[in-house]
């Protein structure tokens, strides 16, 4: 096995110290930000993620046959995810509502709150907005999430496909999907009349079961089995998603996401999923 370690800063003490702990053979330098420590027995699991959240550091095991080409697919949640905001919280916050709807999207994240039943709540709080107020989030507020373009590069080099799918607005994953280069998209539609939101969402809404649904789709479609799926989020909207993944990624995510994920990224960007599918190239 190799013990991917990650940080903004990885002190060459604590490298040496999980080398020791670990029986590490060889310590590698994968990046600035990543190493590679090669391992024969991986039982001190438990002793290094206690030392790596001690220490502010990623760490996860990798089977060291494993290929970043030997992935197909990768599934991303948008808001919070590929994105650093909420966009639902940004559009409240033109209403002088945001602290209304964000208290109702935490406890949708920690899986409080069935996440439809919330959308549909948050939704109509935003009734009468006029239609530009999505255009201005986009604009003024969204931003990507630290090595979300160094992460699609990577990707899109190893013959990845990528879906984002998000319990959030078509009017975002569209405008992303054009401007990110994504292969497919899947989100919630919010009706607009005379140029304002009507409080409503039209069709079905893409909840939990309907991100895994989406998910498994695009999976089919592509002759794809589970195995070469990665999927990444962060609140509770995402675990049956993660589920049905090959490999699931809880980033900057709710203690609920972390537990279930196989590997947490905490401290560094979204370029840190690199190291952890394995090294570059397909096997053989």
């Amino acid at each position: 096995m190799n013990l991917i370690v990650q940080g903004r800063d990885v002190p060459t003490p604590s490298l040496k110290q999980l080398a020791k702990l670990t029986g590490a053979t060889a310590i590698e330098a994968v990046s600035l930000t990543a190493f590679r420590l090669v391992v024969t027995d991986d039982s001190p699991r438990v002793e290094a993620a206690a030392f790596c959240e001690e220490n502010s550091l990623d760490c996860g095991w990798v089977p060291a046959g494993r290929h970043i080409g030997d992935f197909g697919l990768l599934v991303m949640d948008m808001d919070s995810t590929l994105i650093t905001i909420e966009c639902i919280d940004e559009i409240a916050d033109m209403q002088g509502l945001k602290p209304q709807v964000s208290a109702i999207t935490e406890a949708a994240m920690r899986g409080e709150i069935d996440f439809a039943e919330s959308l549909r709540r948050r939704v109509s709080l935003l009734a009468g907005l006029d239609q530009s107020a999505l255009q201005r989030v986009y604009d003024e507020r969204l931003q990507l999430s630290p090595g979300a373009e160094t992460l699609l590069a990577a990707i899109r080099a190893a013959g990845i496909r990528t879906l984002l799918v998000s319990g959030g607005f078509t009017f975002f994953t569209e405008r992303l999907q054009s401007r990110l280069g994504l292969d497919y998209t899947a989100a919630n539609t919010l009706e607009v009349a005379d140029g304002k939101l009507t409080g409503r969402v039209l069709g079905d809404i893409v909840d939990a079961q309907g991100k895994a649904d989406w998910l498994n789709r695009v999976r089919i479609e592509l002759g794809l089995d589970r195995g070469q799926v990665i999927a990444m989020g962060d609140g509770a909207n995402d675990l049956k998603m993660m589920a049905e993944a090959g490999i699931s990624i809880a980033y900057r995510a709710k203690p609920v996401v972390r537990a279930q994920a196989a590997y947490a990224l905490n401290q560094v960007g979204l370029d840190g999923l690199i190291p952890l599918l394995g090294e570059n190239g397909r096997k053989g």
